[in-house]
């Protein structure tokens, strides 16, 4: 097998994230953007110990169980991979990922008595996001201006996504009405989109943003400072939609970052307020255009559900104290610390981002909760040295690259005989899970949580016991 090969074969399998695996005489083939039992034509793009790496040129045959795609955007637009897959397909796909990458923290507890639950299905299949940005572009050198996604295996085109499956119709009448107002300006030339490259332009994203239970609304226009526009039209003409949700406010954010992503170099309030109250299994929770959250809001109650319930059993089998005190680390805006404050007599969220950990704190005085939850602002390698209550029970919920060795290996030193990990990359945790056996750790119950339909993405829960005799 040569680079610049071209082989037809059938897909054997898709491992984390979304890797086509094609087996050849001559070896495998990795493709992305691809599914079980598709039959594929690959050229080869890379060869190394007997391993090649191929691009996808053509779906010669589908799998003999695939479906018709419910959103018309579905190839062209990078946002989802499995709309083709029955969903109890996609759910025993992403199972079987995830048992994969746990197998060999798995195979280093043979004696060890570990159940694993399978994995929990989102309660909405479609409609379930409550955040997306979407990018202003074209989708060919020169084309009319697009608002919606990267253009699937494309860093520079965009794909207008108004019959986006993912978000419910609100989204859909927003980005028409945006679109609507700006295109003629655009084709004047009178208003310009960012262009990444020559980093030039003005419109970038649209941030939209929709709370689950009430349906409130905010959206934001992300530009940058290289043109002025008198953005009142743009206003009126989102509050002359007729939508099922209700827009409490409009805001303009400027961004001049080389980066491409939603950064907040200021903002004004076009209309209303910036910001809406969500509610998680009866909590409530202030959201901002920029707060972290999770997008699945009916699928994140599953998720915390099943942390609470991890520490529900500990506390019913008399394993843990319900007077102790758990750190959550990596807690973000707080909501598990919030959640899990009614089960234990003090919780502590320790996250980096100063605007999460503001926000947590707000949440807690909103929810009552100010008493029994503390967040602190850091790293979590430094922080910890600084806390003096010492925890019964830590939760670990890294961003997706994992948690760094050494701050790793501080959390093991507190010797806790439990810790929960939850999980939004599989790789990340099988690669922590080493270091966690290796210190005495071993898996009991894991399961995974689907809080995305239709992507390549899975949560994934863990309970870790510390063995008895050994040392922290």
């Amino acid at each position: 097998m040569k680079k610049k090969d071209i082989i037809e074969g059938t897909v054997k399998r898709v491992e984390f994230p979304n890797k086509g695996i094609i087996e050849t005489d001559e070896g495998k083939v990795v493709v992305k953007g691809v599914l079980p039992d598709q039959k594929v034509s690959v050229q080869v793009q890379k060869v190394r110990n007997g391993r090649a790496e191929g691009r996808l040129l053509e779906i010669l045959e589908e799998a003999p169980d695939a479906i018709n795609s419910p959103c018309i955007h579905f190839g062209k637009c990078g946002g989802c991979s499995y709309l083709t897959m029955p969903y109890v397909k996609e759910l025993g796909l992403k199972e079987q990922q995830v048992k994969t990458l746990l197998k060999p923290a798995m195979d280093r507890q043979p004696d060890v008595k570990f159940t694993w639950e399978g994995i929990k299905t989102s309660p909405v299949k479609f409609a379930y996001r409550n955040k997306m940005e979407f990018t202003f572009g074209d989708s060919t050198l020169g084309g009319p201006l697009c608002l919606g996604m990267h253009k699937r295996g494309s860093f520079y085109d965009i794909v207008t996504v108004t019959g986006c499956r993912i978000v419910d119709d609100d989204y859909k009448a927003i980005i028409s009405a945006t679109l609507d107002y700006f295109s003629p300006m655009y084709d004047r030339k009178e208003i310009s989109f960012y262009h990444r490259v020559k980093q030039t332009g003005y419109l970038r994203h649209l941030l939209v943003r929709k709370a689950v239970k009430t349906g409130d609304i905010l959206i934001d226009l992300i530009t940058t400072t290289q043109e002025e526009h008198d953005l009142t039209g743009f206003k009126d003409a989102l509050l002359s939609l007729e939508l099922a949700g209700r827009i409490v406010g409009i805001l303009h954010t400027r961004n001049d970052s080389l980066a491409d992503a939603v950064i907040d170099e200021g903002t004004e309030i076009l209309y209303g307020q910036d910001y809406f109250y969500e509610s998680i299994l009866g909590l409530k929770f202030r959201i901002t255009p920029f707060s972290f959250f999770q997008t699945n809001s009916l699928s994140a109650e599953v998720l915390y559900q099943t942390v609470r319930g991890y520490i529900r059993s500990l506390y019913d089998q008399k394993k843990i104290n319900e007077d102790g005190v758990i750190y959550d680390l990596y807690s973000g805006t707080g909501t598990i610390s919030q959640l899990l404050s009614k089960v234990c007599d003090k919780v502590i969220g320790v996250e980096i981002v100063e605007e999460a950990v503001e926000a947590a704190r707000e949440n807690a005085r909103l929810n009552h909760l100010e008493d029994n939850c503390e967040f602190i602002c850091g790293d979590v390698l430094g922080v910890l040295d600084q806390i003096e209550t010492k925890p019964d029970m830590i939760i670990l919920d890294p961003p997706r690259d994992g948690i760094n060795p050494k701050a790793l290996q501080k959390i093991i030193g507190y010797g806790v005989p439990y810790m929960i990990y939850v999980s939004c990359k599989p790789t990340s945790l099988a690669r922590d899970l080493e270091m966690l056996q290796e210190s005495g750790y071993v898996m009991t119950r894991a399961v995974a949580v689907d809080q995305f339909p239709w992507t390549s993405h899975v949560e994934t829960v863990v309970l870790l016991t510390k063995t008895s005799g050994s040392e922290g």
